[in-house]
């Protein structure tokens, strides 16, 4: 415990992005085989260090088969809340499932940034006896505790839900819900601490996705299309906004950073009516919440020679939207396409009124967009998880889904991809050629690479243009 503040805590948005350029990134490295032990990647992000782009250390798991997918931090700014203050915590471990074997890790990133050094493993047995959950997938540093959004119950089946641990000791405390309402589904989760409202996502059971997204359960509407508000302090289920049967998997959840505004973005993967990606606005409306939907991606028609066989019959890629996010000034918002292969950007000075100020296009399920540098080699993927550093000026995105369904959209698999952008005089930018040559399988793995090991997320920095100039 320290004396002080952690000084990455900031009492403002403002303060945020005035904090210094991170310099190392971390990034989850997956065995899609599930016959190696995953691992924590860590990518030097600092443009003056000699090994800039590249992997500069590797923490692997002690178990194979984990499916590392998102992870956080165990405390962060929301630690000075003032109706549940814990100052004194430190931003020091990552908070790292496994989605698949509801496995939690703890890494100590303190001693030595560059090499985490796994401190806790707790077991499944213990998540699932203590909190009733399984298929931990969202990680949030809250006022009381962690925040951690499950999939699954202790069986695997529904209802999903949050439970939390301790930012220090890492116990898990048990089911956060006093009362969930409706509540089936589950997948994200974040609040307005001004609001006291908690707000959770939809995207299925366990068993509709572990081995792939299931064409039926899809097809029928079946999977998850509403967002549920809570009363954070009391624990309640308050509100469900149903999207309708057309829209399915509402997942990610990207409030307004300013704690006085009471919206905040969400996105729709795919609408059943079209195959478009959609991304909808929730804000307060007198005493309830309501949404609307702001933006509309449309399907690109394909030649079915050239789709998987779960698109074929359609004749069309969907953009398949499964990230956004926000930057912290709340004015722009990077929407990642993973079927198309673009990464867009709106301006949402007005959320209810984004306008496109630009895109790229990197892989893709049909165009496997490339770049000069890459010398005409076919990138797989698309983009997927996206970040935004916190001056807003550089953008990480990477390129798998989740290990049973990539192999459904992307039917030569996923290579790794590594890569970085920066932006040229005229408002353009370009990838760093001897990366590309990596993902064109032209040379050999960085130092401290996992060895035989597919990388869940290749990364990917942009730096970003703004003022409308379009990207290349």
């Amino acid at each position: 415990m320290a004396w002080k503040p952690d000084p990455s805590f900031y009492p403002s948005p403002r303060m945020a992005m005035k904090a210094k350029p991170e310099k190392l990134a971390y990034v989850a490295a997956f065995d899609p085989e599930r016959k190696k032990p995953d691992a924590i990647a860590v990518v030097d992000v600092d443009p003056k260090s000699k090994t800039y782009s590249k992997i500069v250390g590797t923490t692997k798991m002690p178990n194979a088969g984990d499916e590392l997918h998102h992870f956080g931090w165990n405390a962060c700014s929301s630690c000075l809340c003032p109706n549940a203050p814990h100052p004194h915590a430190e931003r020091r471990y990552l908070v790292v499932p496994g989605l698949r074997s509801s496995r939690i890790h703890i890494l100590d990133t303190k001693p030595d940034p560059k090499k985490p050094k796994i401190v806790k493993v707790i077991e499944p047995e213990e998540v699932a006896d203590k909190a009733g959950y399984t298929r931990p997938h969202t990680v949030h540093c809250g006022p009381e505790g962690i925040y951690v959004a499950a999939l699954g119950n202790r069986e695997g089946k529904g209802p999903g839900g949050v439970f939390l641990m301790d930012h220090e000791t890492f116990e898990v405390r048990g089911q956060w819900e006093m009362d969930r309402g409706p509540q089936h589904f589950a997948y994200d989760a974040w609040w307005h601490l001004g609001h006291d409202t908690l707000v959770t996502s939809e995207w299925g059971t366990p068993d509709t996705f572990e081995n792939g997204l299931i064409p039926e359960v899809l097809l029928g509407a079946k999977y998850g299309r509403r967002l549920h508000f809570w009363d954070l302090h009391k624990r309640k289920h308050l509100q469900t906004i149903d999207f309708g049967d057309k829209y399915q998997l509402v997942f990610e959840l990207r409030p307004a950073h300013d704690p006085t505004k009471a919206y905040g973005f969400v996105n729709c993967v795919i609408s059943l009516e079209n195959l478009s990606s959609s991304i909808w606005t929730w804000y307060k409306d007198g005493d309830k919440w309501a949404v609307k939907k702001v933006i509309e991606i449309p399907a690109e028609p394909a030649s079915e020679d050239d789709l998987p066989p779960v698109l074929k019959g359609f004749k069309a890629v969907p953009p398949l939207v499964t990230d956004i996010d926000l930057s912290m000034d709340d004015k722009y918002l990077y929407v990642a396409c993973w079927g198309t292969g673009d990464l867009q950007q709106y301006d949402v000075s007005d959320p209810f009124n984004p306008k496109l100020t630009g895109k790229v296009r990197i892989g893709g399920i049909v165009s496997r967009a490339t770049h000069p540098a890459a010398k005409g080699a076919a990138l797989s993927g698309g983009p997927q998880m996206v970040e935004v550093s916190r001056d807003g000026k550089r953008v990480y995105f990477t390129n798998s889904l989740y290990g049973a369904i990539d192999p459904q959209f992307y039917s030569g698999g996923l290579r790794r991809l590594d890569g970085e952008a920066r932006r040229r005089s005229g408002g353009w930018y370009r990838l760093r050629q001897e990366v590309l040559r990596q993902v064109a399988g032209a040379a050999s793995p960085a130092p401290g690479a996992p060895a035989g090991r597919r990388l869940l997320v290749g990364l990917l920095l942009l730096s970003v243009s703004l003022g409308g100039r379009a990207w290349r």
